[in-house]
């Protein structure tokens, strides 16, 4: 009897050690959780089953079924996608604001330089200037065009410019004479012989040639940068990754602790397997980010595009001055080697400076130049841009470290020893890899096939450098053409090189009269005295008053 006592106590208390075990395993959590994520009850234990059907998550007793399992694993998926745009939505969103930006800066300071050219040789030359603007129109038209990608050689359009202003402007201060198209040909051989507008195309040509290809490549960076980030982003999601995430993430739900966060260096070793692609455009994205840095700073220097674009008006005006004061030993050359022109039969006009000003000339003063995209100066612009470069250098290596935020994805410092490790709440042991394919072979939560590079990302990597090497051309005043892309130190370009010591002055020199070789003995040389008098005093009291107004300001 007494044996029968004792088995029956004992029985009792295995029962009631049972049923608090059974109540310790209550799915309750887990169910609550579950359906916070927008997933249906429907045949979720209300207590722990067997769990041998389980495919990613520890076998044993669980709170998910095969459905919740495959349900989780397409929600990992989905969370690691939206972790990573959430991590690098920053440096998207700096580049495409900043190329934005600097797009509009740039194309409105082309409109509002045009705009001050016109507007100042309306006031100082009136007519001869509006029937002839279309050489002027022709110039920021191709300027633009360049800058937004046009295949135009920027030295072989600033060589037409002055030869198509010196055809003109010969014509003009000679009236007398009828010159046919051969004869503005012959005229446009002798320009750099004869150099009629002194040194200003030259060094015009040299300043904005490397301004324009600085800002068109700065520009054209940024945009490579924006778009490269764009695609890495979006990263893809290998089925080794799929498992691995959802053991970290959810497999805690299924052993009944879904409030129970990842171990941080857990959660680092598996984002380093699944972003291990990501993390080699790193080097090449570092190497990138200095290139921009170095163009940046010669657009704070001596390319900057402001400094050069302003006072352009003045330096053309000075420009014609210089074939205005030279133009008695200019035509004289030029009647010497093309040939003495038919007279037109029309008297030259005389012109008094009343017929050349239509109104006080004076230039814009500084508040009333327009002002550039959102009222900013080049300085400005490129300052904030440089610091947001900066702030974007290694970050694909550091990636993993942006994503597996304590508290929001994994538990705190203070938690080490009670985080998800993959099979329980407990501590982390294995040490954190090192960045990049080849250091993930012997990854302890990722299988990484390293024998097998992501092709899509290579393609980036190769966009980069190629960008890279551009980058590195435009700082020493060169535009390279890519012939092949994986040709990295080939193809053709144009453009005025230029070393540390790059010349920001503009020095005007007046240029003795050149000397023409005579192609035609028989051939006299003439030209009017009376042609320019009223047009040179006219150009001198102009550039005069400017300078003046200029220097006051």
């Amino acid at each position: 009897m007494l044996r029968i006592q004792a088995v029956f106590c004992t029985f009792s208390v295995l029962s009631l050690s049972v049923g608090a075990d059974l109540k310790a395993r209550s799915c309750g959590e887990v169910r609550q959780a579950y359906t916070a994520k927008g997933f249906s009850l429907l045949n979720v234990p209300h207590q722990e089953i067997s769990g041998e059907h389980l495919r990613i998550c520890p076998q044993g007793y669980t709170c998910c079924t095969s459905e919740m399992e495959d349900k989780l694993s397409q929600q990992s998926k989905l969370e690691f996608e939206n972790l990573a745009d959430e991590a690098s939505h920053t440096l998207r969103t700096t580049f495409m604001s900043r190329h934005k930006k600097f797009d509009e800066f740039f194309l409105e300071l082309l409109e509002n330089t045009e705009k001050s050219l016109n507007d100042m040789f309306v006031r100082t030359y009136g007519k001869l200037y509006t029937q002839n603007s279309g050489v002027f129109q022709d110039l920021f038209t191709e300027l633009k065009r360049y800058y937004t990608g046009g295949n135009v050689n920027l030295e072989e359009m600033l060589n037409d410019f002055w030869a198509r202003l010196l055809e003109r402007m010969f014509q003009l201060l000679n009236s007398q004479y009828h010159f046919t198209d051969d004869y503005l040909e012959c005229i446009s051989k002798y320009t750099d012989q004869l150099k009629p507008f002194g040194d200003v195309p030259r060094k015009l040509k040299a300043q904005v040639t490397r301004a324009f290809i600085a800002a068109r490549t700065f520009v054209q960076g940024l945009m490579v940068g924006r778009e490269v980030a764009n695609r890495v982003a979006k990263v893809s999601v290998s089925p080794a990754c799929i498992r691995a995430l959802t053991k970290m993430l959810y497999c805690p739900y299924c052993r009944g602790l879904p409030a129970t966060k990842p171990c941080r260096n857990y959660c680092l070793n598996i984002m380093k397997g699944c972003l291990a692609n990501q993390a080699d455009l790193d080097p090449e994205w570092n190497l990138f980010i200095d290139a921009m840095l170095q163009v940046a700073e010669r657009l704070e220097g001596p390319f900057n595009i402001e400094a050069v674009m302003e006072p352009i008006d003045v330096k053309i005006s000075e420009a014609i001055m210089n074939m205005q004061d030279n133009s008695v030993q200019v035509s004289a050359k030029v009647f010497q080697g093309c040939g003495q022109p038919k007279p037109s039969g029309v008297g030259r006009a005389a012109r008094g400076i009343s017929d050349v000003f239509n109104a006080r000339f004076r230039p814009y003063s500084p508040e009333e130049r327009p002002t550039t995209a959102a009222g900013t100066s080049l300085d400005r612009l490129v300052i904030d841009i440089k610091e947001k470069l900066k702030q974007s250098k290694k970050f694909w290596a550091t990636l993993p470290d942006g994503i597996c935020l304590e508290d929001k994805v994994t538990a705190g410092a203070s938690n080490e020893d009670q985080c998800w490790n993959g099979h329980s709440k407990g501590s982390y042991f294995p040490e954190v890899l090192k960045d990049g394919l080849t250091n993930q072979m012997n990854n302890p939560e990722v299988e990484v096939d390293i024998t097998r590079p992501d092709t899509f990302i290579r393609q980036q990597i190769m966009a980069l450098r190629v960008m890279t090497n551009k980058l590195k051309n435009a700082y020493n005043g060169y535009d390279i053409y890519f012939q092949d892309s994986s040709d990295e130190g080939s193809g053709s370009g144009s453009g005025s090189g230029c070393t540390e010591a790059c010349v920001t002055e503009f020095d005007f020199v007046s240029p003795e009269a050149p000397v023409v070789g005579a192609d035609r003995s028989d051939v006299q040389a003439s030209a009017s005295h009376r042609s320019s008098s009223s047009l040179v005093l006219v150009a001198a009291l102009a550039l005069t008053v400017l300078a003046l107004q200029r220097q006051w300001r």
